[in-house]
């Protein structure tokens, strides 16, 4: 039997170890932390406004009005902690982040990774295309390799990191590909060449797209998401695909592309899981929103689906009588 008295890179409980001690260092430099996003945390200054830091893993961002509150927080880090100040932020896990003071907008982009992607898989001068999916493909399982031959061929080719680089960049800052993503996931265990192909597809819709960035301001604060399904879109389990999207300010900040766990019976269900899917979202955003210091109003749900609407106030009434 051994007793660490030091944390060693590599056992399970090394990352918890960092975060608690991390959590004991912020709570006694007076900092509350986030109840829906435990790696977040506020102190509140006498003028009413917050320093927000945010943690991931080892890299940190700070946020605030007050600058002198900033170089505080990080002269007591650099007490405590080994760190590297690089200064005002201009990118982190991949993405840039470019401030306009002038009109108070910042935008989100992630350029420089996707030009990584293009070069890691050779597709620099690939011919461009305009949607990140073409009418054209239609995937399943009926396209994966059935012969020795197929299989062998089909692992040569990096299907699985590219998945992983388009998911990053999916989760990251493109909702516009979370679809697609979504549905070449599905055949990693096994992809054909037909599958290739629209992982190809996208990464050329990305090469095109590649300038597009997030744009953030704060004039306007209002929580909206919208939600729709694609009725038994998989070809091979004939499940349904639940996608929603929230805005605020009308600038995307949350968005999800994913298959049902169940097989519903009807358009009606269907429509109905999803939005109570984007409502939870929805719940979870207002709550962080609060916390942050920007209270919404009650947020606006939008659906296309009027049998799921009507359904929702008939149990909403039921439920009230």
């Amino acid at each position: 039997m051994c007793k660490l008295k030091k944390m060693l890179n590599g056992l399970k409980q090394t990352r918890r170890q960092w975060y608690l001690k991390f959590d004991r260092f912020m709570f006694e430099k007076g900092y509350t932390r986030c109840h829906s996003d435990h790696c977040v945390y506020l102190k509140r200054q006498n003028d009413g406004s917050y320093i927000i830091f945010l943690l991931y893993v080892d890299d940190m961002l700070v946020a605030s009005s007050n600058i002198q509150e900033i170089n505080m927080l990080k002269r007591k880090l650099e007490i405590s902690f080994a760190m590297k100040d690089l200064g005002a932020t201009k990118q982190i896990l991949g993405m840039r982040i470019t401030r306009h003071r002038k009109n108070h907008k910042l935008t989100l982009s992630q350029s420089d990774y996707i030009e990584k992607v293009l070069k890691r898989f050779n597709m620099q001068n690939e011919k461009l295309v305009s949607i990140p999916l073409a009418s054209h493909f239609k995937l399943s399982k009926e396209e994966c390799p059935n012969t020795q031959e197929e299989m062998a061929h089909m692992s040569k080719v990096p299907y699985a990191s590219a998945i992983g680089s388009l998911m990053y960049a999916m989760v990251c800052r493109r909702p516009d590909i979370a679809h697609t993503v979504g549905v070449v996931s599905r055949y990693m265990n096994n992809p054909g060449t037909e599958h290739w192909m629209v992982v190809k597809w996208i990464i050329r819709y990305l090469r095109g797209t590649t300038n597009q960035a997030l744009c953030f301001s704060g004039s306007n604060i209002a929580l909206q998401g919208y939600v729709d399904v694609d009725m038994a879109g998989d070809r091979d389990n004939r499940r349904t695909t639940t996608g929603y999207v929230f805005t605020v300010g009308g600038t995307t900040i949350s968005w999800v592309s994913k298959l049902q766990s169940v097989v519903e019976l009807s358009t009606t269900e269907v429509e109905y899981v999803a939005a109570i899917e984007a409502s939870k979202e929805m719940i979870w955003l207002q709550r962080f929103l609060d916390e942050l210091g920007k209270k919404q109003e009650l947020g606006r749900l939008y659906s296309d689906s009027q049998s799921s609407i009507y359904l929702a106030k008939k149990l909403c009434i039921s439920f009230q009588d």
